[in-house]
This record gives structure tokens, C-alpha cells and sequence, in this order.
């Protein structure tokens, strides 16, 4: 901890909270305008200070002295974003900017003082400059230490160096910011920052801890670190303008290409690499066009090269889209061409896969998909991704190729199979597994249990399994969060009514119409109890042949947003398994049995 802070210009923005959320949101700063965070005031407006609001007030109070307040949630990705174009407008006109909190920054004072004419003059420079370039009002303070410029902000005042210990001592010890030290100072009788500075340090330490230690290092004007200045993020984007505009596939390949070893050779002289390629592209009339390509892994001359001029050519010649639509074509030509490295990393620190993964044939894959991309569209080449569901169909969503592989929904972990064991049939080594039914984790809870009778099906509600008699030895939870009944404490998937693994190998877009009969030739049949009518016997899929049932599981439950009848579904699930060995996912609801997907 060095002893002789450094003299330090700060700048800062009154209630920045409020702006950013009149620069990000609209909301009118010169409004009465509140920001809550955990119920409580953390900044308001001007007008809000007018009729008696303050930090630290609850919301009904504030609203109780403002009616008229608008409610603003606390948003700190917010507030830095919208700070970031005024700390680039103060390092437009000096360098070595340390953000101190989205609202205030500091410099050191010297260099600023000296080139521009003095500390007075550096600082009418500065604020002048952020004033005109983000339409901010803002403040500088100039004192000895971070802490004391940033006290000294708040009045817009510069203490003369070696004035810090003096400025600071008639301030209250709230300037601390530490509320639970500035409580017990004032039960102890300590009252300002200077008399906080003349304890001893040592009984300080001892009495009030660490943080104690370094406030009172504050409070007698002496930093405990000196200035962390950010390195402004280097400008990486490459551009070029044409005066003859581009509208030819060859000539914006060349242009491709030339302006590719131009990014490459400009990332690789900082160390990085590019991962996610931005493409942008002006027209003579004024259109803009752009598009970001992914890859993961790191992005060579030739790569970024091959990418610029497949997008182009998609670009430029219109090619015809999925289902014969054609894209709209240009207006006129390209005269301006912008590569942004939207995705940078250090150029080693990109591990390839293991077993791999990044080797040639799949990098001549990417390249041949990402053609078909930069022709067709980005929608043109999808992979499937899984995620969570009840249903097989709504566990795979399609993302375009390159995309992040992000499911939609968080899927569960993979549920143990147990064999159903029937009364009359012996279990198939290939029959489909029967699925323990957890209790619903996120659903709100019926008022009431059902359970069904003997003979039939589980049903879930309220938390509580109702199990069939007779049924196999299916581990079954009890209340939520309890452990299994089969003597182990198994985790709860979050997906009630979920089929377990193996997962189906064919889900059918649309699910097809079945017939399922019994011995008889008798229609099988559901009830709303989940009792069937009698032991599935042959299955009739469309207008095709009837195949015999060999083996079948379930019913399994469904019950999805019972508690909104416009949007309630009620099915159950059956697992069959046909005699030339083949088995389905079927399902009957509202009387009317579906074929839903095919098990390899």
C-alpha cells in the first residue's frame, strides 16, 4: 500500500442509474423517476428528491410521498452498458481510464494538467467534451486518492494538493460507504472521517478488522491501491470502399479475399483469432446488408476468404431460397465491405476435441454446409438439438447450422429402466421400459388425490403416486423431495410423464391415425380413470394391414396445464411391441389412438 497517493481527476455522472434507464429505456429522466433494488430505493431524479423521495426508502413509502413516481428496476448490465460511450468520450481526449462503477471514472490528474492547461482546464475540457459527444451531465472532482476526487465530485470542487487530510476531516463518516461500520462508529462517539483518522491504527485493526483498516487508510486520505487504468479494446474491423460499385460474383471475390489477409494479418498482430465472423455490406442506394457467421474453430485467412465470398455470392446473385422463393437481389452495388470480428480469443486458446473432432473431414464438411448457407440462407442447413420435454417431438429443436447448440428447455437426467412385469405375460428383453411417474416440480398442486383402483394405472397428483396392483418392481417416489420406496434416494427428473430412454429413433412429424383391438376384435378402450378395457391384441396403422401385438406397456399418464381448460391436454402413453419385432410410441386421446414415433 503506497503511502503518497497519486493526484487523480474523477469524473462523475449525478444519478446515472436514471439516465441509463432514460438512455437505454426512454424513460424521462426529468420525470419523478425511482431505480428499486430489493424493494428499495438505490437512485432518483431530481424532481423525485423534490418531493421528499431518498436512497434507501421502501417502495410504498416513496410512492407514498411521490404518486406520481415511475418504477424503475435496478439493472447493473444496464447501467454499464450505457456508461461505455461515455468512458470512450473521456478517452478521446486523455488516456488511462479506470471505471471506478457504471456513473464514475478516474484518471490520474498529471498528464491531463500538464498538456491541457492545468487541472481547472482539463477538467472544463473533459466534461465539455462528454457533454457534446453523449448528451451527459457530469461533474470532475481533483483531489489526492480516488476516494477523496470522488467525495470532491460531488460538489464539482479541486483540492489543492496535500488539502486531501483537511478536505476529508469535517466530512461524516457515512462518506465511508460501509453502513454497518458507519453504525457502530457513530454508537462509539466517532462522528467525522477526521476523527475516525486519529485513532490509532493498530486498535483500529484490531477493534474493527480489515475492512475497518482500509477505511480508515480512506479516511485519512491515503489510497490503498493505486489506479487500475482499462486498455481501450483495439479497433479490428477492416473496410474497404469501392468507387466502382461491386456488382459482379468474380470482383467481390477478389475484393473478398484481399480484405480477408488484411483481418487476418491484423488479428494475428495482436495475439488473437477469430471465431465469429461479422459481414457487412453498403449498397449504392444506400441499403445495408449483414450477416454473422460461426465456426468453432479458429478462423484462417482463407477461411475468413471463402466465407466473404460465399456470402456475397448469395448476396449478389440471388440464388432461389427453400420452397422456390427467391431472395430479394441488391439494388445496385457494393461500394462499401466491412469484416467485424464479432468473436476473438487468444490464437492458442482453442483446445481441439479429443477424439478429433476438428480434423479435415469435418472441417470439408463445414465448408461445404457453410456454402450451402451463404446460397440459401442460414435457415437452409439445421441441426437437431436436445433438450427437455414430455414429448419425444419436444425434446429436438432445429437450429441453424454454426448457431450455438443451446436446448430451449433444460432437459433431466437420464431416469434408470426398470421391466414392467405383467400378471399374464413374461417380461421381453426388447419390451419397452415402464418409467417411474415423479411428482409434478413445477406445476402448482391439485387440492386433491386421486388413486386408482386396483388393476389400473398410476396417476400423479398433489406430489402423491398412485401405483397399479400387481405392478413390477417400479421404484416409486412418495412425497416431493422423499426418497424412492424401493430403499434408494433416486432424483427427481423434471419433466413428469417423460418417457425414459432409449429415446425413440423416428418421431414422426405428424402423428398417424391407429386402431388397437382386442382378442375380441373389440375396440380397445381408455377410460378417464386410465382403465383399459381390455389387453391390447392387434395394432392398425391408417388404411395398412393389421400387425399382432406381442407385447405392450403403460398406460402413462399426461396431463398437461390442467389448470387452464382452454390450453388443458389430457393422453396416455402406450409402448407396443409388434410381432415381426418392430416397436412404437403410441398414444390414445379424446378416445382416438396415435402412432407418435418408431423405436429402432
Amino acid at each position: 500500500m503506497s503511502g503518497a497517493p497519486a493526484r487523480t481527476l474523477l469524473l462523475w455522472c449525478p444519478d446515472w442509474p436514471v439516465l441509463a434507464a432514460e438512455i437505454v429505456d426512454g424513460v424521462p429522466a426529468t420525470d419523478p423517476v425511482v431505480v428499486l433494488h430489493a424493494n428499495r430505493v438505490v437512485a432518483c431524479s431530481e424532481r423525485a428528491r423534490a418531493e421528499g423521495v431518498r436512497r434507501g426508502l421502501r417502495r410504498r413509502e416513496a410512492q407514498g410521498r411521490c404518486p406520481q413516481l415511475t418504477v424503475v428496476d435496478h439493472d447493473p448490465a444496464r447501467d454499464a452498458r450505457a456508461f461505455e460511450p461515455v468512458v470512450a468520450a473521456v478517452e478521446e481526449v486523455v488516456a488511462g481510464v479506470e471505471v471506478i462503477r457504471p456513473g464514475a471514472c478516474a484518471l490520474a490528474a498529471r498528464g491531463p494538467s500538464r498538456y491541457l492547461g492545468g487541472e481547472e482546464a482539463a477538467a472544463e475540457r473533459i466534461v465539455e467534451h462528454v457533454a457534446q459527444t453523449c448528451a451527459v451531465e457530469s461533474q470532475v472532482g481533483i483531489a489526492d486518492g480516488v476516494f477523496a476526487a470522488g467525495l470532491a465530485a460531488r460538489d464539482g470542487r479541486i483540492v489543492p494538493p496535500g488539502g486531501t487530510p483537511e478536505f476529508l476531516a469535517g466530512l461524516p463518516v457515512e462518506a465511508l460507504g460501509r453502513p454497518t461500520l458507519t453504525d457502530l462508529l457513530r454508537r462509539l462517539g466517532v462522528r467525522t472521517l477526521g476523527d475516525f483518522a486519529a485513532l490509532p491504527p493498530g486498535d483500529v485493526l484490531a477493534r474493527f478488522g480489515f475492512d475497518g483498516a482500509l477505511a480508515h487508510r480512506l479516511a485519512a486520505g491515503r489510497d490503498h491501491r493505486p489506479l487500475a487504468v482499462r486498455q481501450p479494446p483495439a479497433d479490428l474491423t477492416v473496410t474497404a470502399d469501392h468507387d466502382e460499385p461491386i456488382d459482379r460474383v468474380d470482383a467481390a471475390a477478389f475484393a473478398a479475399r484481399t480484405l480477408a489477409e488484411q483481418l487476418h494479418e491484423r488479428l494475428a498482430a495482436h495475439g488473437l483469432a477469430c471465431t465469429r465472423l461479422g459481414i457487412e455490406a453498403v449498397t449504392a442506394h444506400g441499403q445495408e446488408l449483414h450477416r454473422v457467421w460461426r465456426h468453432d474453430g479458429l478462423l484462417t485467412a482463407a477461411a475468413i476468404a471463402d466465407r466473404v465470398r460465399w456470402q456475397l455470392d448469395g448476396w449478389l446473385s440471388g440464388s432461389n431460397g427453400r420452397g422456390g422463393a427467391r431472395p430479394a437481389r441488391p439494388t445496385a452495388g457494393i461500394i462499401r465491405l466491412r469484416l467485424v470480428p464479432d468473436g476473438v480469443l487468444a490464437q492458442a486458446g482453442l483446445q481441439p476435441g479429443l477424439w478429433g473432432e476438428t480434423g479435415e473431414e469435418r472441417e470439408r464438411a463445414h465448408r461445404a454446409l457453410s456454402r450451402v448457407q451463404g446460397i440459401l440462407g442460414p435457415e437452409a442447413v439445421v441441426t437437431a438439438v436436445l433438450g427437455g420435454g414430455r414429448s419425444p417431438a419436444d425434446q429436438v429443436r432445429l437450429v441453424p447450422w454454426g448457431d450455438e447448440r443451446l436446448p430451449t428447455r433444460p432437459g433431466p437426467p437420464p431416469l434408470p429402466a426398470a421391466e414392467p412385469s405383467r400378471p399374464t405375460e413374461p417380461a421381453r428383453p426388447t419390451e419397452p421400459a415402464r418409467p417411474t411417474e415423479p411428482a409434478r416440480p413445477t406445476e402448482p398442486a391439485r387440492p386433491t388425490e386421486l388413486a386408482a383402483p386396483a388393476g389400473q394405472a398410476g396417476v400423479v397428483r398433489a406430489g402423491v403416486v398412485a401405483q397399479p396392483a400387481g405392478a413390477g418392481a417400479v421404484a416409486r417416489p412418495g412425497r416431493r423431495g422423499g426418497a424412492a420406496r424401493s430403499g434408494g434416494a433416486a432424483p427427481v427428473p423434471p419433466w413428469p410423464g417423460r418417457i425414459p430412454p432409449p429415446a425413440p429413433a423416428v418421431v414422426l412429424p405428424s402423428p398417424l391415425p391407429a386402431e388397437v383391438h382386442d382378442a375380441t376384435g373389440a375396440p380397445v378402450l381408455v377410460s378417464a380413470r386410465l382403465a383399459v378395457s381390455a389387453a391390447p391384441a392387434r395394432l392398425t396403422v391408417g388404411t395398412g394391414r393389421p400387425a399382432d401385438i406381442s407385447g405392450w406397456a403403460g398406460p402413462w399418464p399426461v396431463d398437461e396445464r390442467w389448470w387452464a381448460p382452454a390450453e388443458a391436454r389430457r393422453r396416455a402413453r402406450f409402448q407396443v411391441c409388434l410381432a415381426d419385432g418392430a416397436a412404437l410410441l403410441l398414444a390414445v386421446e379424446g378416445g382416438q389412438w396415435l402412432v407418435e414415433a418408431i423405436y429402432d
